[in-house]
């Protein structure tokens, strides 16, 4: 029996160092992570417990120190729920596509801009929700600015012949706000994507007898698909469990989730607090499954798990 080239045996040696050293890199970010994820866990966590006990019965002031169900079962049994959470779902999802689709392709069209397009990009970030919502009350109400300018210029009667987009039952008003609001966001993520893309991909694909759509679709799209991932999910999980917009933008009725909460929660009726609590983490719960879901899906793992199953 041979023994091993010393060569290949430094080399092994060199090898197994260098996993070591990235072991050890490893484990001290995680304890460098350690301090802030704590944190988080005892802030949420603690607040998660705490709001599952008092929903099944455990803890609260109406609560007799038994185990019931009997919260989730009057949420879950009510048909608001469920016009509630079809509504949640319908502004989340139809404001995301919305977004993500706009805000590719303006990102497409500012990739070879200055600094001044993610300058731009920039400026409704820092504006507060409260302050939109007030300026698309101020615009877009029956008696707002832009219903003024079409009565002065004869092109309406009376305000009530311009269309209701605050508090409508399609809730244009909301999904309004929530794109102008989102759009410059990801646009801002997705530029910084595109600008760290090496034009020699592109470059090639055209050498190779590409056109331009095709360049996007099989060059372009799949190396923007992080940034479309992260930046579509921040801002379906924010629409999804947001309040104040739906609240004062949003149709009368069904409510969205949030604000089937929040009336639950501030019910003078105090037994409907187990039942606003357990909303609540319905909705979290929603949530995260939906997340996961994306998540797993944009993996691609569905379609190899459907190609090795085709297989013979």
């Amino acid at each position: 029996m041979t023994s091993a080239h010393p060569k290949l045996v430094r080399q092994r040696g060199r090898f197994g160092r260098w996993r070591q050293q990235l072991s050890e890199i490893s484990w001290q970010a995680y304890l460098l992570l350690l301090p802030a994820v704590s944190l988080i866990a005892v802030l949420f966590g603690g607040g998660l417990i705490l709001a599952f006990l008092q929903s099944v019965g455990l803890l609260g002031l109406t609560s007799e120190g038994s185990l019931s169900l009997e919260a989730y079962r009057q949420a879950l049994g009510s048909g608001e729920f469920w016009q509630s959470l079809g509504l949640s779902l319908y502004i989340a999802l139809t404001t995301t596509v919305l977004s993500t689709v706009l805000s590719v392709g303006l990102a497409m069209l500012l990739q070879g801009t200055g600094r001044w397009a993610s300058f731009a990009c920039q400026l409704t970030l820092p504006i507060p929700h409260l302050v939109g919502i007030a300026g698309i009350l101020l615009l877009l109400s029956p008696s707002g600015l832009l219903s003024r300018l079409l009565f002065s210029l004869g092109w309406i009667s009376s305000d009530q012949d311009f269309p209701l987009l605050v508090n409508d039952g399609a809730n244009f008003g909301v999904m309004i706000h929530f794109l102008w609001k989102e759009i410059p966001f990801m646009t801002l993520i997705l530029l910084a994507v595109l600008r760290g893309i090496r034009p020699e991909y592109g470059i090639q694909a055209r050498a190779l007898g590409a056109n331009p759509w095709q360049c996007f679709w099989h060059v372009t799209l799949p190396l923007m698909r992080p940034g479309i991932i992260s930046a579509s999910l921040i801002v379906f999980g924010f629409i999804f469990g947001s309040f104040e917009v739906p609240f004062l933008l949003g149709s009368t009725y069904p409510k969205t989730l949030p604000v089937l909460v929040y009336q639950a929660f501030t019910d003078v009726d105090l037994n409907q607090r187990a039942v606003a609590i357990a909303l609540g983490l319905i909705l979290s719960a929603i949530s995260m499954s939906l997340i996961a879901c994306y998540l797993w899906l944009s993996s691609g793992k569905p379609y190899r798990w459907l190609v090795g199953r085709r297989q013979p």
